[in-house]
């Protein structure tokens, strides 16, 4: 029995449909959600959710929000929600680079925090990018 899984960001509904599991990437590591599940809101962090449905697996960028899982729901609120096929590659390693560069000739410790995280998501989009690019 499939649970409805909904995946929400600021400047849009990223995604909306019955699932058979969700894999989310919480600030504690990976949580795997299937239905029924027992009640639970978690922060997430960033990282890749893994969407399964009948023997297909879609992937998504996350980047900071909740996640809220009810027995026939799940319900994802996420600063940042890329779907894999909207990640350009070149960009996403242009970023890392970019964003590696800062980080060498950063002091400021906010500066140093910020850099860190654009890092975080840079490396995150080149990973699901390369990922896409294996599978076909």
């Amino acid at each position: 029995m499939p649970m409805q899984l909904e995946i929400v960001s600021p400047e849009r509904r990223a995604f909306t449909d019955e699932v058979d599991m969700v894999i989310v990437p919480g600030i504690d590591g990976q949580l795997g959600i299937l239905p029924h599940h027992t009640r639970l809101i978690s922060a997430l962090g960033v990282g890749e959710l893994r969407i399964k449905k009948g023997g297909t697996e879609q992937s998504m960028l996350i980047s900071g929000g909740f996640v809220e899982v009810r027995p026939d729901k799940v319900i994802v609120m996420a600063d940042l929600a890329e779907h894999s096929d909207e990640i350009d590659e070149a960009k996403a390693v242009e970023a890392r680079k970019r964003a590696e560069s800062e980080l060498e000739q950063s002091q400021d410790p906010v500066d140093i925090a910020r850099v860190r995280a654009a890092l975080q998501t840079a490396l995150m989009r080149e990973r699901i990018a390369t990922r896409r690019r294996s599978r076909g």
